[in-house]
């Protein structure tokens, strides 16, 4: 099982898609604990963290737009396969987006190379948002450029970080040990399980909780190709995603969400033209590089991506042989969510299309959860239970899924409720 990971100042959103849906009170409140309560998150977090990104859904006059065709293919599939379908919120301010189409700027959202990141800028990833303000308070530094190697916890009960300083290239330049009174874990679901694993397997940090690890999820990700599409989306797909279908009230099925995505430009006999490697989208060289219409150039295949609520869970475990965390997923883990998720994908694609599932060549997740689970590794505010001083605040604290949404909104309104709390009870005493 393979987890894309992300590292920078920024994390994650530097690269992620950036969609953002709110799961719904019932699916929330299916795998969430009781004790969170859902009105307050609808009223207070969830639209908290909407106002810092500001969330918004790309205008028409984008999306009708020759490079947004195979958003607007999607959409009318969509309805004809009987599903409903809505634009996606996006942490995007779209103006930079049509200052692309009018020439004001070099192409990024609109061909798809947003894959990897955008380079005009719009994005409101978190460099930009929750970093800039806390660096206007004067109270915060950032060093970049800063590996995490080790963590310990010291005889005095401080936390000791092992760190190396690198080049941008990766030369280790300096090795640093941090002591802190806290620490808070937010280095993402590998990285986060990772660092505390070892440190329990290897003795630094005794007495971590014995679940850490367990409750790992993928959110249930089926990440698909639409090859030889019934219509040529031309030569460039805008992105990185405008709509989505979901399925959450059916009593019959699991709660499950299914989007396109924009695919970089390819070219003929060759891997994408962009900078996206082949190894994010396992199965690419089966995309056919010709064309349905000889008249218009291009490839005639976009992304589909199915994830939703699903019970299989793997765990993290430390191999002591080769000194490393390692991922245990069992076979099949998410087939029920599957195979539903393959039936609306496929309904919409259509017979005369193929579709590829990148997950039958490397089984992947861009969505890993879990490990450090809230309400059993720590406790609602990502306080590790029995480690004064310790705290995790990232998707490790999700229960393996966030209820048939992508992760990110859910995990910023976890953790701006546990830091209301947090700041209220804590800072002072323990910070």
């Amino acid at each position: 099982h393979t987890i894309v990971s992300a590292c920078g100042v920024g994390g994650g959103s530097l690269v992620y898609q950036g969609m953002s849906l709110q799961p719904d009170e019932k699916n929330f409140t299916d795998w969430f604990p009781a004790e969170i309560d859902y009105q307050e998150m609808d009223e207070v977090y969830y639209p908290r963290v909407a106002e810092m990104l500001k969330l918004q859904t790309a205008p028409d006059e984008l999306v009708n737009s020759t490079t947004y065709k195979a958003a607007r293919i999607f959409a009318d599939r969509v309805k004809k396969a009987g599903y409903n379908v809505d634009k996606v919120p996006m942490p995007i301010d779209w103006q930079y987006a049509l200052d692309e189409l009018n020439g004001l700027m070099r192409p990024s959202y609109t061909n798809g190379d947003c894959a990897l990141g955008v380079r005009n800028g719009g994005k409101q990833s978190v460099d930009v948002t929750y970093i800039d303000q806390a660096l206007a308070t004067g109270n915060v530094t950032v060093e970049a450029l800063h590996h995490v190697r080790e963590i310990e916890r010291d005889a005095d009960g401080s936390w000791l970080v092992y760190v190396d300083r690198t080049s941008l290239r990766g030369t280790v330049l300096e090795h640093k040990i941090i002591k802190t009174p806290t620490l808070i874990m937010a280095a993402g679901t590998a990285n986060t399980n990772k660092l505390l694993l070892s440190a329990a397997a290897e003795g630094r940090i005794p007495d971590l909780p014995d679940e850490l690890g367990q409750g790992y999820g993928t959110n249930g990700d089926q990440i698909y190709i639409w090859n030889k599409m019934p219509e040529n989306p031309g030569p460039r797909q805008g992105g990185p995603v405008v709509y989505y279908s979901q399925e959450w009230n059916d009593p019959n099925q699991l709660a499950n969400t299914v989007i396109q995505a924009s695919l970089p430009p390819l070219a003929p006999g060759r891997e994408f033209s962009s900078a996206l490697p082949s190894s994010m989208l396992p199965g690419v060289s089966g995309i056919a590089a010709e064309s349905n219409d000889p008249t218009l150039p291009g490839t005639p295949a976009t992304m589909l991506v199915g994830y939703g609520v699903s019970r299989g869970r793997g765990y993290f475990s430390y191999n002591p042989t080769r000194r490393r965390v390692e991922l245990n997923w069992p076979k099949g883990g998410d087939d029920e969510l599957a195979a539903r998720i393959r039936e609306r994908i496929s309904a919409v694609a259509g017979p005369e299309s193929q579709l590829i599932n990148t997950n039958d060549t490397i089984n992947s997740t861009w969505h890993p959860l879990g490990g450090a689970c809230i309400d059993r590794v720590c406790d609602l505010e990502g306080r590790v239970k029995g480690q004064k001083g310790l705290y995790v605040l990232d998707g490790s604290l999700m229960p393996g899924t966030t209820a048939a949404c992508n992760p990110s909104w859910t995990i910023a309104a976890i953790v701006e409720r546990a830091m209301d709390r947090i700041v209220q009870n804590d800072v002072g005493t323990i910070i």
